[in-house]
């Protein structure tokens, strides 16, 4: 019933809100709108909801990560196989989200089928690797076209988050990034438990993306600050560039892009090394994808607590902590010695922590930054720019580490929160930073 009204009457019933927020809370109009839930507690069930269906949609980011050493036994793939598939996602996300910025199509259909469509397709392109036979070039295309559909998934996940925030939007964009983290760190979890059976790894993390589809498409609503959408504009995703202050929040989650995912997507082999065959329970559980488990969590968590810290101490400030702590740890954490495996565990869970708890901030810092009728566009674009950085990293690190070791090839990582943390200082010197974070930069 109340989805129905919603919908029905969605141009009427934003237009009405819009215009009561700037004179009074913007929790009166969505009291009007939704009698029935009040107004704090609508907006956090439609978080908790969105953030839900993002966890169940990208367990399908990583699930040939997860089950890598399976094929290679299985289909033959050698490392640097395993590497391009993963490569492979990336390109197909750079592909899919750029392509939504350039059309602008995250601002002129609506979010939640952009988002429902996207995740379903990304889940059928995923389990197709278990049925398709063939050798590597099968198996690239399906990431492609996994990687391609999960561009119409995170951004606008994020879009639909915006439209029902402004105050606490960091935190919510904050939760949306810890659903994200979990989500590609869970395959690492079902490889774990179920050890041989790797088809099974594809067959639930696949149903868990068209399960989040279902519940965006069906359960989520828009939000009281989504906007009308917005007429085609092919150069308006430059915008993002051309202003000096989204500029700086666009190089400092390119310094953070450098770092983060060529760390996930080594993190595993190197723990696998360190720990080798080791299990928790009898010959089931493996110790090493579970501490890879472990990092994504600690990084899900502290998403959220950034979030909270980013409202009282702003973001810049927030995301210059977090750089300085994620590139600290990927400098030294190489250079441990292989049998200090619980200090190691350790300084990875710090390094995954801080890794992807800033950037929620980047996202929300470019939400406050750009013209709201384009803001899906601007995070697309951004995210889009900002997956593309994450492939000669990908493709370096296990390079660098065969020819000279783990200690080098993390230390690689470490030039982007350095350059990030230049960027977000730059961003808290102009006057265009007191619109972060209600004036806390």
């Amino acid at each position: 019933m109340v989805f129905l009204v919603f919908n029905a009457d969605r141009q009427v019933d934003t237009m009405s809100v819009m215009q009561t927020t700037h004179n009074h809370d913007w929790t009166e109009g969505v009291s009007s709108i939704q009698p029935h839930i009040g107004p704090e507690r609508w907006r956090w069930r439609n978080l908790a909801l969105i953030s839900l269906a993002t966890v169940l949609s990208l367990t399908v980011w990583f699930s040939t990560n997860a089950i890598a050493p399976v094929l290679e036994v299985e289909r033959g793939f050698t490392g640097a196989d395993i590497a391009w598939l993963t490569i492979a996602v990336q390109l197909g996300f750079v592909l899919g989200t750029l392509l939504i910025a350039f059309t602008n199509l995250a601002d002129l259909m609506n979010t939640r089928t952009l988002f429902a469509v996207s995740a379903v397709l990304a889940g059928i392109s995923n389990v197709a690797l278990s049925f398709v036979p063939g050798g590597i070039p099968a198996a690239l295309a399906l990431r492609v076209s996994t990687g391609m559909f999960l561009g119409g998934v995170y951004p606008p996940g994020m879009k639909i988050v915006s439209g029902w925030f402004r105050s606490g939007r960091g935190i919510a964009i904050g939760t949306m990034v810890a659903a994200l983290t979990l989500g590609s760190g869970s395959p690492h979890l079902l490889k774990s438990v179920f050890v041989a059976e790797w088809e099974i790894t594809l067959y639930i993390s696949s149903f868990l993306a068209a399960t989040a589809g279902a519940i965006v498409y069906f359960l989520v609503q828009d939000g009281p600050f989504d906007v009308p959408a917005s007429r085609f504009n092919p150069r308006y995703f430059l915008n993002t560039v051309r202003a000096r202050s989204t500029r700086m929040v666009l190089f400092g989650y390119l310094g953070h892009q450098w770092e983060l995912y060529a760390m996930w997507s080594s993190i595993p082999v190197f723990l696998a090394i360190v720990f080798g065959n080791r299990s928790l329970i009898g010959d089931s559980m493996e110790l090493a994808s579970l501490v890879t488990f472990a990092v994504f969590m600690a990084g899900a968590a502290l998403s959220v607590v950034a979030g909270l810290l980013a409202e009282r101490i702003g973001r810049t400030a927030t995301t210059s902590i977090m750089m300085g702590l994620s590139g600290g740890s990927a400098l030294f954490i190489g250079f441990l010695p292989m049998e200090l495996g619980l200090l190691i565990s350790i300084a990875a869970l710090v390094w995954g922590a801080s890794a992807i708890a800033d950037s929620a901030q980047f996202s929300t810092a470019l939400t406050e930054l750009s013209e709201d009728a384009y803001r899906g566009t601007a995070l697309t674009f951004q995210t889009g720019i900002g997956f593309l950085l994450t492939i000669p990293p990908i493709w370096l690190t296990p390079i660098v580490a065969d020819a000279w070791g783990w200690g080098p090839a993390f230390g690689m990582l470490g030039i982007g929160p350095i350059f990030g943390i230049i960027a977000m200082l730059r961003l808290r010197a102009m006057p265009e930073s007191l619109a972060c974070a209600m004036g806390r930069r």
